[in-house]
Parts: C-alpha cells; sequence; structure tokens
C-alpha cells in the first residue's frame, strides 16, 4: 500500500509537533507531501522551520545534535558501543535487525551481559518495591499531624497553670511555643525569661474530675522535670518590634510518671511565670508523640545514603531517585507520628527557585531559534582562532563573570547551549568543558550577594547587615579569596585535561553523529504513545528510521571508520552554515532579555522594584511570548526541562524533611561544640576553619539552602555569645566561601550543576555522578584550602575585620 494513502490530516497533526530537523528527514517525505498537498507549500507555516537549514544528507547534519534529547543511554563510553544500542532499543520495544552475519564470540558476550543485566533488573526493582511498600505502609496507617494552638497569657507577677488535655504515648511530652522569643544564644544578654516547669498532679481516688483542680491544695503537687528557661525582651516595646519564633522542648517525665497518668491516678500540669513587668502573651501547642530526634538523625542519615547510592550508580534516574527519596522521608516522619500535612508540604518548595528556572527556560528555548547560540560559538571560535585553551578560557571566564552579577543558574542557562554548540563545531566532547564551565559558574556566583543562593540568604538577614554587611563590602571581601581560587582552579583543570584528546571524543566524529541521530529519533518514537492509530503511523516510521541507523551503526563499527580531521571547514563555511535564522525574534528576544537581565541588576535595591527574581523570569517569559507571537506554545512548552524542575522540588521536600528529622540542626550542634570546647586564645581560627570546611563538605552532599539557613544562625549566636567574644564578618565570609564552593564537589551539590547536566542531557550528552566528582571534588577541595588560607592570614593575622 502507498504510505502517502495511510497519512490522516490527524497523523499530519502529529508529525507537526516534531521537531523540524526530523520532520524535514527523507523518510518522513510522505508526511511533507501530504501536508503540501493539502495545504500547500507556503500556507500553514511549520513550527520552528529553519529556512537556512542544509538539507540533503540524513545520517551527517549537525542539526541533530541539538535537538532535545533525554537520553540516559547515550553517553559514550569505551566498550559499551553496541551494547547502548541494544540498550535503548529494548527500552523502545522494538528489535533492531542488522544486515549481515555477526561475530559469535561477539554475540555472545552481548548475552552474557543481557542476562546480567536482567538479574540486576530484578534485584532494582524487588528492592525498590520493598521501598515503596514502607512508606506506602507508614502513609496509610499514619494520619497527618495537627496540632491545636491555644493562646495564653502570663500574668505579671503571677503564674499560669495549664493542664495538659490527653496523656502523652510516652513519657516524651513536647511544648511548642510562638511568639516574642528570642533564641538560646541571648542567654547573656537579657535578663527576662519565661519559666515552663511540668507539675504531676496527683487526683483523689473516688474522683477523677480535673475541673476543680485550680483550688486543690499545694501538697498534692510535684515536680517532675528541670525549669526550661526561654528568653524574651525585656520590654512591652522590644516585644512589638520582634518577629514571631517558634520555641520547642521535649520533657521527659520518666515511665514511673508517665504510669501513674495513664493509670489515671494524676495528670501533667505545665506552670509558667515570668519576671517581665507586664503580661506576657503567646501561643501555645501540646504535642504527645514528640519525635526523637536521636533516631530521626540516624534514619535522615540512612536516606540520604540511599539517595547517593541510586544517584551515584545510576540505579535510576536521579528525579526518580529524588522523588524516591523523599517520599521515603515523609514515610519515616509518618512512623515517627510526624507525618507533614499537603499544605505543609507544598510550603517546603521553594516555588522562587522553580519560577526562575521555569521563566529562563522558556526564554532560552525561543532564543535558540534565532541561532543566536550557533552565532556566538562561530564568534568565539573566530576571536580564539580555533585554539581549543584559549576558548575553554574566554568561556570559563565570561561565565564566572556573568554569575557574579546573575544568578548563577540563570547564567548556566544561557551559558549551556552556547558551549555545547562551541564545542560541537570544534569537535569537541561537551561534557568537561561543560564541567569547567559550571564549576567556574559556582565560583564566579561566590562573589558577590547576588550571584548564588547562599549568599543571597546570608546578606538578607537582618542582623548581619546591621552588622555592617552590604552589598559593596561583600563584594570586597570576596574578590581576594575569588582572585586566587579562580587562578588555582585553572591550574587544576589544565592539570585534569593536560592530555587535549581528554577533551575529544573516543570515537570518531561520524559513529557519534550517527549515535545521537539514533538518540533522537529513539527519543521522538517513544514521545508518541501507541493510542490511535494515527500515533502508531508516525510511530512506525520513526523506528523504521532508527532500524536503518543503527545498521548503518553497526557496520560503522565492524568496518572501521577513518577519524575526521579536527578542523575542516573554515570560518566562512562555518559562518555560512550557521547564521542568524530570525532576526525579528532575535530582536524581540534582546528587548526581553534587556528587561529580565535589567530587574535581575535591580533585585538588590528593593526600594526601586519589588519583583522576585521569580516573578521577573516569569514576566520575562510572557512577555516573549507574547512578543513572539507563538501559535505552537506546545513545542516551547515541551523544551523545559520538566525533570530538572521535578528533581529540584523533589530535593526541597527532602532536605525539609531531614531538617525535621535533625539531621540539619544536628550538623549545627556538632560544629558549635567544636568551637566551645578549645581554648580561648584559638577560637577564632577554629571557629573559622569549622565553618568552612563543615559547610564546604555539607553543602556536597546536602542541599547549601537549608544548610545556610541553619548555619547562619550558628555563626549568628557564635558572634552573640559573649564568653566566645568572636567577630561576627569573619565567620559570615568562612560561610559564604564554603557553601558557595561547596557546590563544587557533587554533581548535586549546587543548583547550577543540575541545570547544565539536565539541559546537555537534552542535547544528547550525558555526564554522569562520578564523571562530575572525579572533576569537581579535588577542585573543590583545592578552592578550599585557598580560602582557608586567605581567611586565615586576613582575619586571624591581620585582623582584617
Amino acid at each position: 500500500m502507498d504510505p502517502q494513502s495511510q497519512v490522516t490530516e490527524a497523523s499530519l497533526e502529529i508529525w507537526r509537533t516534531l521537531p523540524a530537523a526530523i520532520r524535514q528527514d527523507p523518510s518522513l517525505a510522505s508526511f511533507r507531501q501530504e501536508h503540501e498537498r493539502l495545504h500547500g507549500p507556503d500556507e500553514d507555516p511549520l513550527p520552528n522551520e529553519d529556512v537556512s537549514a542544509d538539507d540533503g544528507d540524513d545520517s551527517h547534519s549537525k542539526e541533530f545534535i541539538t535537538i532535545k534529547v533525554t537520553n540516559p543511554d547515550s553517553s559514550v563510553e569505551d566498550g559499551k558501543t553496541t551494547t547502548v544500542v541494544a540498550e535503548q532499543s529494548e527500552k523502545n520495544g522494538q528489535n533492531m535487525t542488522t544486515d549481515g552475519e555477526g561475530d559469535d564470540g561477539h554475540e555472545t558476550t552481548m548475552g552474557g551481559h543481557h542476562e546480567h543485566g536482567k538479574l540486576f533488573g530484578y534485584i532494582k526493582i524487588g528492592t525498590l518495591l520493598v521501598v515503596w511498600l514502607i512508606f506506602t505502609g507508614f502513609l496509610m496507617s499514619k494520619h497527618e499531624k495537627e496540632l491545636t494552638p491555644r493562646q495564653l497569657s502570663v500574668p505579671e507577677g503571677a503564674y499560669r497553670t495549664y493542664i495538659l488535655p490527653e496523656p502523652s504515648l510516652g513519657p516524651r511530652i513536647g511544648i511548642n511555643f510562638k511568639g516574642a522569643f528570642l533564641s538560646d544564644q541571648h542567654h547573656n544578654n537579657t535578663s527576662t525569661y519565661l519559666s515552663v516547669i511540668l507539675q504531676l498532679l496527683y487526683l483523689p481516688s473516688n474522683n477523677s474530675n480535673t475541673s476543680f483542680l485550680s483550688e486543690y491544695d499545694a501538697k498534692y503537687t510535684e515536680n517532675i522535670t528541670n525549669v526550661w528557661l526561654v528568653p524574651i525582651p525585656s520590654s512591652l516595646d522590644a516585644i512589638d518590634q520582634m518577629d514571631e519564633m517558634t520555641r520547642k522542648h521535649v520533657f521527659d517525665i520518666g515511665p514511673i510518671n508517665h504510669q501513674k497518668v495513664t493509670s489515671g491516678k494524676a495528670v501533667v500540669r505545665m506552670r509558667l511565670t515570668t519576671n517581665l513587668e507586664a503580661d506576657f502573651p503567646t501561643k501555645f501547642t501540646y504535642d504527645p508523640t514528640p519525635m526523637d530526634t536521636e533516631t530521626g538523625v540516624i534514619y535522615a542519615a540512612i536516606v540520604l545514603l540511599g539517595l547517593y547510592v541510586l544517584i551515584i550508580w545510576e540505579i535510576v534516574h536521579r528525579t526518580f531517585a529524588a522523588i524516591i527519596a523523599s517520599t521515603l522521608a515523609i514515610g519515616v516522619l509518618a512512623a515517627m507520628n510526624e507525618r507533614p500535612s499537603m499544605p505543609k508540604l507544598i510550603s517546603w518548595i521553594d516555588v522562587e527557585t522553580l519560577l526562575l528556572l521555569f521563566g529562563m527556560m522558556i526564554l532560552v528555548a525561543i532564543l535558540s531559534e534565532t541561532g543566536i547560540f550557533d552565532y556566538l560559538a562561530v564568534y568565539a571560535y573566530q576571536v580564539t582562532n580555533g585554539k581549543v585553551w584559549p576558548l575553554i578560557n574566554c568561556l570559563c571566564v565570561f561565565t564566572a563573570v556573568m554569575s557574579s552579577f546573575l544568578d548563577n543558574v540563570t547564567t548556566v542557562l544561557l551559558m549551556t547551549p552556547v558551549t555545547i554548540r562551541l564545542c560541537e563545531v570544534m569537535e569537541l566532547n561537551p561534557v568537561p568543558v561543560l564541567m569547567s564551565m559550571v564549576i567556574y559558574s559556582n565560583v564566579g556566583g561566590t562573589l558577590t550577594p547576588v550571584g548564588d543562593p547562599p549568599n543571597v540568604i546570608i546578606a538578607s538577614n537582618s542582623h548581619i547587615a546591621k552588622n555592617g554587611v552590604n552589598f559593596a563590602t561583600f563584594t570586597l571581601h570576596m574578590a581576594i579569596p575569588i582572585f586566587f581560587v579562580m587562578i588555582t582552579t585553572y591550574f587544576q583543570l589544565r592539570m585534569k585535561f593536560k592530555n587535549i584528546n581528554d577533551l575529544r571524543f573516543s570515537e570518531p566524529q561520524d559513529v557519534q553523529e550517527i549515535r545521537h541521530e539514533i538518540a533522537v529519533w529513539q527519543r521522538a518514537a517513544a514521545s508518541l504513545s501507541s493510542y490511535s492509530k494515527d500515533e502508531d503511523l508516525v510511530r512506525e516510521t520513526l523506528l523504521k528510521k532508527v532500524n536503518r541507523l543503527s545498521r548503518s551503526l553497526k557496520k560503522k563499527l565492524v568496518t572501521g571508520s577513518v577519524p575526521a580531521e579536527s578542523y575542516k571547514a573554515t570560518l566562512e563555511e562555518m559562518k555560512r552554515k550557521y547564521p542568524i535564522r530570525s532576526k525579528t525574534l532575535l530582536v524581540k528576544s534582546a528587548i526581553t532579555l534587556a528587561f529580565v537581565i535589567t530587574f535581575f541588576f535591580l533585585h538588590s535595591a528593593p526600594d526601586i522594584q519589588k519583583l522576585s527574581l521569580g516573578w521577573t523570569a516569569l514576566l520575562g517569559a510572557l512577555l516573549l511570548l507574547i512578543l513572539a507571537d507563538r501559535e505552537d506554545i506546545e513545542s516551547v512548552i515541551s523544551r523545559v526541562e520538566w525533570s530538572t524542575l521535578l528533581f529540584f522540588a523533589a530535593l526541597f521536600i527532602l532536605m525539609e524533611a531531614l531538617s525535621e528529622l535533625g539531621l540539619i540542626d544536628w550538623i549545627g550542634k556538632q560544629t558549635e561544640n567544636v568551637i566551645l570546647s578549645v581554648s580561648e586564645e584559638s577560637r577564632l581560627a577554629v571557629a573559622i576553619l569549622i565553618i568552612l570546611w563543615v559547610s564546604a563538605f555539607a553543602s556536597a552532599f546536602v542541599d547549601n539552602i537549608p544548610l545556610t539557613t541553619m548555619m547562619v544562625k550558628i555563626a549568628i549566636g557564635l558572634a552573640e555569645n559573649e564568653a566566645l567574644d568572636l567577630p561576627l564578618q569573619p565567620l559570615v565570609w568562612a560561610l559564604a566561601l564554603g557553601a558557595c564552593l561547596g557546590g563544587n564537589g557533587t554533581l548535586i551539590g549546587a543548583s547550577a550543576n543540575v541545570v547544565c547536566a539536565g539541559v546537555a542531557e537534552q542535547h544528547g550528552y550525558r555526564f554522569t555522578f562520578i564523571e562530575y566528582f572525579k572533576v569537581g571534588f579535588p577542585v573543590m577541595v583545592g578552592s578550599v584550602i585557598v580560602s582557608t588560607i586567605y581567611l586565615m592570614f586576613a582575619h586571624v593575622v591581620f585582623t582584617w575585620h
């Protein structure tokens, strides 16, 4: 049957949603011919049509390299040449046939790999099913924890009592207050306290009614806990100006007293007093099932370790690993009677960051259609005369400077497509170049208060701002160490990639291009479901193309191919091949980017504009969509890195759940204890070292946003402790350097790393956790050593502060 006669209007609609380079392929000529017959060659223009694209060759066109690919198995590794193709065909449910007879020994090896992979797959599925059963069981058996708040007022010169309404499930009782409280570090700076103690009231044997206990004689009362002193402001004026703070404490009444309560012989009463010369109002919550944080820390460490096992050994995709780990952490909270409510879970997600990423992804998706990334790549090639290291240095330094004034996530979103195209032009492997670029992005983002999320948290703290840390001061103190860090990072990367072949592919360029084409076509086929006959028709056509490419790849691998010269095309040929495709759209994009970047700069001046970074990015995306007048919104939305956004959402929930389990506070408490244990003359040096190295290593393995929030409190508490007499600013600089530079340690250590990996994966280039770790972790250690030397000389020896 003639293929063209099977093409329906519905299948044409599906064909139009495919990327432009795939639509133009000769294997789909019947669809194009039917489209032109129905609509004419000039009517109903196709979305994202590249009028200047070269056509003809369907197996070596560079256009295929920049199409959206999310293909975990498309990375190139020695010894896995044919296995990659076989695994990918198995995922798509398509048996690839090849011409000719294969080598028997090779087939036997493939069969062994297949059996081994099958066994590993069964173990993986079995383990994940067990984990699923665990958190599903806990979530099904436990209700969401909802504590009822009560308003209390402690009278001046008297005491207030409150009988706890229900017995606790164990000897541990949680008491939570919310109001105008001070942190524990203010114990030395205030003499005004709220005193809390729990008492046991014995009931008469003939009456268990507690309504008369306010008149009960004191001889029936027994103190069963120590006094909890909560620092409060010393005047009503100070109370009116205080921010609301939550204070929590867990009392242990002992098993004997708990037995008396559960048997009905006594009840627990809370007694409140204050030495404030006024009534003190507060909101009180009673928790009959407080969590054991010592056990919670152990469970949190196990969950975090499980996440890294899944990611490091690539057992599942990192997004799925984060979703599994976050759900397991919530299940652990449920098992410990701390299951969070859905509104609380939603509040844990940093919507601001997701808005920023979503808006910038939309901008980059539309901007890429103008050809500006290709044009900039050719321009950089021209400026550096095609020399590899000058080009990489130019790219990295430019990225670092941009990250200093824009946030580094935005910078990476803009620079990653340029870097990938530039590497393709020079026939370099983009993976090591992208690693270098994102490392410099994190280093550059450390320079200013707006470059990296930890710096935003540090600089926006009101107490730190009152101690003289503003934009200029922050940048001045960061400039010197960052300058030396960039130099050492350059030499470390040069040593790592001293062999220029490490920056090139291990296979010939033509084999690489066929691999990328296979990945692109498989991705396009996998995106179509089997819900309709029309989708089946398009899908079968795409899979036929995959089969042809697979046969071509096998022939290349069997017969061998001569590697292409590293520099074949002249600069004029590249300029002809990669022009600006749509100058009108480029102007519209430039207007939008000018708006977005201007308001990003003004973010540090809240008196001028009130928009956050997330709102600015979203409004910029909407502006460009309006100016571009896009009807094919689906093609733009499809290029958003949804897996990256889901990864961040799951990671936010995971880190907050680990914080609820007590892991973050445990890290902070251990840090504080070590600093307090040393002699007075060496406390500043030890405090700087501990805060710098702990924040660096912790930021490499847990999200640096909750970590920085916790470490800021520790730094402020240490500085306010009069017994220690530590200056605040050196601790702030140590925290900023550690939290930001520590993000270079692992692939999920910083937001920019995850974004870069996601965008690279869409372009068909994937770097693993281990690949990044081998490059990033030594650079992180070197950067922190340089920062240590600087801080010791500047603030311990010369006391610059």
